[in-house]
């Protein structure tokens, strides 16, 4: 959950969520109020018909039998008893008032001072699906009648006994409000962020493969601008990587021949020790020339991807390096397959190999299967490298100039060309010394699944 409310789906839901539920929940208290504030306007024109059709039924009765009429006329809400007058009020009542335009002259009607005991605990009308509440406000009071041939009556205005039907179950409601509400937030975030998602893939899938097709210019205006820049920043890199890498090959070729007459021209040299050193530097510029365009290869390669046998491509990749008389070893099997470009695939091992050979005169390579990935360790029998300089060993052309130094051979883009391949397959590498010493190379490499 924590991860969810994390990522900008979550965020956008959670917003969403939040937003509407108070939007819906002020709705809601709105028409709570002013439906009980219609409520109790209905409620006091009816109680003012019906007290005028009931003093007005009373008055026509004879007045022997205008208390066994009102015993049996009277209703819940009104009470018309005969009775003395009660002291007044002050000031009239909304309800008086409107009662004695209607009834007109000839009957004389006064609110009396003191409402009757069930006013002291009205009703609450629940807002909100209950969750809030609010005291019934329509009239509710004593008034003092007259009637036309002078009888005194005494007219109660009673409070409705109950609001809320006891079949009412506030807590489905609220689950289905909340339920319908969570799945349109939800539904809404998806829609909003998934154009964004699928951006974001198709940034980390062009870190791996920057020939990969373009984006589908689909969806909301704002979504096909932003597809439509991202597909012109695509060709405008790989147009860039194109064309360094044409000017590294075209600079390779045309060294070849100077530096093939250089090579047959050192032939001449009469000092022996001389000539040796000189084939020495040229042969350096030679291997420099040729894994600097290895370098600008493994940034760009027009080698389709393909379902690759890890086993089987590390016991070539080993078997090869046997034979070229350096002491390798394999152990373990990883019995998976990934997804990649076999030649960079071979050319990463086969740097991670030598490198472990030329600096530590051996290399151990154990192969395992970790929590769905390849690990490939390469372990080496030299001094390791100093903390400080694992991360600098990665840069072009640095080389630590201690145990690993010029005299050792090699050019500096071993370990460069190895993680510009790992990272273009989705994989990653790390270095360590190990406890027993010696250097430790761990390639991870993802498993290749048919159904993604």
């Amino acid at each position: 959950m924590k991860a969810f409310l994390g990522s900008m789906t979550g965020r956008v839901f959670a917003t969403l969520l939040l937003g509407i539920l108070i939007s819906a929940a002020l709705t809601q208290w709105l028409a709570d109020v002013e439906r009980q504030r219609v409520l109790e306007r209905q409620r006091d024109q009816t109680l003012i018909e019906r007290a005028e059709q009931l003093i007005m039924a009373t008055e026509i009765v004879p007045a022997s039998a205008r208390r066994a009429y009102l015993g049996v006329a009277n209703r819940p809400g009104l009470q018309l008893e005969a009775g003395p007058p009660q002291a007044l009020a002050t000031t009239p009542t909304p309800f008086a008032k409107t009662l004695s335009d209607r009834m007109g002259k000839g009957y004389r009607i006064e609110a009396a001072a003191n409402p009757p005991a069930a006013c002291a605990n009205p009703p609450r009308m629940p807002l909100l699906y209950g969750l809030l509440s609010a005291e019934w406000r329509g009239a509710c009071e004593n008034l003092n009648v007259r009637l036309r041939d002078g009888e005194q009556l005494h007219l109660a205005v009673l409070p409705p006994r109950s609001l809320v039907s006891a079949e009412t179950d506030y807590r489905a409601v609220l689950a289905l409000f909340f339920l319908s509400i969570a799945i349109l937030a939800y539904l809404v975030a998806r829609m909003t962020t998934r154009p964004l998602k699928q951006l974001a893939q198709a940034a980390q899938d062009l870190g791996n493969d920057i020939n990969r097709a373009p984006l589908d210019l689909t969806g909301a205006s704002e979504i096909r601008q932003a597809s439509a820049a991202f597909n012109a920043m695509q060709a405008r890199i790989r147009q860039y990587i194109f064309q360094r890498t044409q000017m590294l090959a075209a600079i390779t070729h045309d060294l070849q021949t100077p530096l093939t007459r250089m090579r047959l021209r050192l032939e001449k040299v009469a000092d022996h020790e001389l000539q040796e050193r000189l084939i020495g530097d040229l042969s350096a510029m030679q291997a420099m020339v040729r894994e600097g365009l290895d370098l600008a290869r493994s940034m760009d390669t027009t080698e389709s991807m393909q379902c690759v046998n890890l086993d089987s491509l590390l016991d070539s990749v080993c078997d090869d390096a046997a034979d070229a008389s350096q002491a390798v070893t394999l152990t373990g099997r990883s019995n998976m397959a990934l997804l990649g470009r076999p030649l960079d695939l071979r050319r990463c091992l086969g740097n991670l190999i030598d490198n472990a050979v030329k600096y530590g005169q051996q290399a151990q390579v154990t192969v395992d299967r970790v929590n769905g990935a390849a690990r490939i360790r390469v372990r080496d029998g030299g001094p390791g490298i100093p903390q400080a300089e694992m991360q600098r060993v990665f840069d072009p052309f640095y080389r630590v100039e201690t145990s690993r130094s010029r005299e050792s051979g090699g050019t500096g883009l071993g370990l460069t060309i190895a993680r510009n391949i790992a990272e273009q397959h989705g994989g990653s590498i790390a270095l360590a010394n190990h406890p027993e010493g010696g250097l430790e190379v761990t390639l991870m490499l993802p498993e290749y699944y048919p159904s993604k």
